[in-house]
């Protein structure tokens, strides 16, 4: 089971590269055995060329490293605590992807504004506000993975319907019941943050209804 993951990770992390969604050993992967308790991330300061599938690490939810020799992702605590809180989700992605983090840094959600949004997002994507300099020096990636869940809780935001978050001045994470779900969640925030820069920079429309939305999110394929 475990090699099996430490495979999906492995191919997702690829893919980002194949994507455009990364660059150098920007962004991380991970995913979970919900049975076992243990979340199998991508590790730190690899290249995408150089990595290979047992260099995945292993670790506990308390972040105790089961398997692996090389240091987890420097965003492992944003993982950990997104796991604690969302028992849904079974991965999370995080990019640097170009526009949806354009969106992050001015500090905004992005709206739905067409039926490609509503489609995987049920609303807006929320962006977190930013973080405090003495949550910064506290503990950055576990107060970065507080905010998201607070963000959601605040806004009574159902994390399967809204699969992401924008984290202000940073970029975008998103989630999924699996690896593949969450990719495709990841590959469709950057789409539907390029379009909806571009939308506005035409016309200053109107996001969908909400019963539209709920339409096409809940009706898909």
């Amino acid at each position: 089971m475990l090699e099996n993951l430490k495979h999906q990770v492995y191919k997702a992390s690829l893919k980002l590269v194949e994507q455009g969604l990364v660059i150098y050993t920007w962004g991380n992967v991970s995913t979970i055995d919900r049975e076992r308790g243990l979340v199998v991330i991508k590790p730190s300061g690899v290249s995408y060329e150089e990595m290979i599938p047992a260099d995945m690490v292993v670790m506990d939810l308390n972040g105790k490293i089961i398997e692996g020799s090389l240091r987890p992702s420097t965003d492992t605590n944003t993982h950990l605590e997104l796991y604690k809180n969302f028992p849904q989700i079974g991965a999370i992605l995080h990019s640097h992807s170009e526009y949806a983090t354009c969106w992050a840094q001015a500090g905004r959600g992005i709206p739905p504004l067409g039926i490609t949004h509503a489609n995987f997002f049920n609303g807006e994507i929320p962006c977190t506000l930013p973080l405090s300099l003495e949550q910064v020096e506290n503990n950055l990636e576990l107060e970065t993975g507080k905010m998201i869940v607070n963000t959601f809780l605040s806004r009574n935001l159902d994390p399967m319907r809204i699969p992401g978050v924008l984290v202000y001045g940073h970029g975008p994470f998103c989630w999924g019941k699996d690896v593949s779900s969450a990719f495709d969640h990841t590959v469709v925030i950057e789409k539907v943050a390029r379009m909806a820069y571009r939308t506005l920079a035409l016309n200053n429309v109107n996001p969908v209804e909400k019963k539209l939305l709920d339409h096409h999110f809940l009706n898909q394929g």
